[in-house]
C-alpha cells in the first residue's frame, strides 16, 4: 500500500498519538496494571523498607533464617523470668506474734514474718530430717524446702531463757513441688538476692557473654575468686546464726566460706543455673566448711569446693574427679562429708 502527501501525514500522527497512549498507559499501570496495584506496590516498598529501618534501628537482625534462630535458643541466656520468693501476708496464718504463709510450698519455700521481741527460731521438720535457723524479726523471711516432696511440720520457737525454747506456733503442709530445683533457683535467707540486687546485675552480664551453662559458671567463679578475699578477721569472730549478705561481700570485697557458697549461689540461681549451699565436713581435720554444687541437663550436680591456701582463697577443680594440683586436695571428693544444703 502506498501513502502519499498529506495521506502519510496523518498516517504518521496516528502512530505516533497510539505511541504515547501506549507509554502513557504503562507507565500509569506498571506494565500492564491498575493505577491502584501500582499505588499498592508502592506501598508495599515503602513498608519493606520502613520496616527493615526500624529493625536496624533497633538492633534487630534482619533475613535471620529458622535454622539461625534455633541455634541462637539453644545457647545459654538469662532466664525468661526471674524466679522470687515473697512472703503474702494476705494468705499467711499464726498469731499477733508471728505469721506463717504456706502459699508457695509447691514452688519449694515456706515464708514467715516475726513481730515477737527475743530470740526466735524456726525449725523446719521432715521424716528423719530437722533444720533449724535463727529467725530476723521484723521483715518477711524465706526458708527452702530443701527435702522433697512429702509432710513437712514448722515450729517457730521463743527463747525463755538459756538454751530453753517454747512454741510459739506450729502448722503443716502437704508439699508436691511444681520444680523439684525449686528451692535451688529461688532467693532464701542464706541466699538473698533481688532483681535489683548488684550481685545478680553482674551474673547478668556473664550470662550474656556465655554461650554454654558451663561457661557462664566458671566465669562466675572467676569473678567471685577474684574480687572477695578471705576475711581471716571474721572467720575468728564470727557467732552462731551468722547470715551473709551477698551484695555486701561483693561491696566489701572480703567474706568467709559462708560468703562465698552465698554469693555464688546468688549470682547462678538469679540466671537459672540450681545452685546449692552446702555445709559439711572436710577430711583430715573435720574442718567445718561451705560449698557449692549446681546442676546442669549435661553433668547433673556438679561440686565446687572453694579451700583457704596460705594466703588466699582458689577455686579448684569443677568436678569430683578433679586432677593435677587441684586433685591433691579434693581427691576422690571422699574426704567431703554433706552435712546440710540450702
Amino acid at each position: 500500500m502506498k501513502v502519499h502527501g498529506r495521506g502519510m501525514d496523518n498516517l504518521i500522527k496516528r502512530i505516533l498519538t497510539a505511541f504515547l497512549c501506549v507509554v502513557i498507559v504503562i507507565s500509569a499501570t506498571g506494565c500492564g496494571g491498575s493505577s491502584g496495584a501500582a499505588e499498592n506496590t508502592e506501598s508495599k516498598a515503602q513498608a519493606t523498607e520502613n520496616q527493615a529501618q526500624a529493625a536496624e534501628d533497633s538492633g534487630a537482625d534482619v533475613g535471620v533464617d529458622e535454622a539461625q534462630a534455633a541455634d541462637k535458643e539453644k545457647e545459654f541466656g538469662s532466664p525468661e523470668k526471674f524466679k522470687d520468693a515473697k512472703y503474702n501476708s494476705k494468705k499467711a496464718e499464726g498469731n499477733e506474734e508471728v505469721q506463717v504463709d504456706l502459699s508457695s510450698v509447691s514452688k519449694g519455700y515456706v515464708a514467715l514474718e516475726c513481730k515477737s521481741e527475743g530470740k526466735i527460731k524456726l525449725q523446719v521438720f521432715k521424716d528423719d530430717e530437722t533444720y533449724t535457723y535463727d529467725v530476723v524479726c521484723g521483715k518477711p523471711q524465706i526458708y527452702p524446702l530443701q527435702c522433697g516432696n512429702g509432710d513437712y511440720t514448722f515450729k517457730v520457737m521463743k527463747n525463755i531463757e538459756g538454751n530453753k525454747y517454747a512454741e510459739l506456733y506450729s502448722c503443716s503442709a502437704k508439699v508436691k513441688l511444681k520444680d523439684k530445683f525449686g528451692p535451688y533457683l529461688r532467693p532464701n535467707q542464706y541466699v538473698d538476692y533481688n532483681e535489683k540486687s548488684k550481685c545478680v546485675a553482674e551474673a547478668k552480664k556473664f550470662a550474656e557473654e556465655a554461650k554454654t551453662e558451663q561457661e557462664f559458671v566458671d566465669k562466675v567463679y572467676e569473678y567471685v575468686c577474684k574480687n572477695v578475699k578471705y576475711d581471716y578477721d571474721e572467720a575468728k569472730t564470727v557467732q552462731s546464726g551468722y547470715i551473709p549478705n551477698p551484695d555486701e561481700v561483693l561491696t566489701s570485697g572480703k567474706g568467709i566460706c559462708f560468703d562465698y557458697a552465698s554469693l555464688a549461689a546468688s549470682m547462678m540461681r538469679s540466671q537459672g543455673i540450681p545452685t546449692k549451699i552446702i555445709f559439711g565436713y572436710v577430711a583430715p581435720d573435720d574442718l567445718y566448711h561451705a560449698w557449692n554444687m549446681f546442676y546442669t541437663e549435661e553433668t547433673g550436680w556438679t561440686k565446687v569446693e572453694i579451700k583457704v591456701n596460705e594466703k588466699d582463697w582458689s577455686r579448684i577443680d569443677l568436678t569430683f574427679s578433679a586432677n593435677g594440683e587441684d586433685g591433691d586436695f579434693i581427691g576422690d571428693g571422699s574426704n567431703y562429708m554433706d552435712a546440710y544444703q540450702f
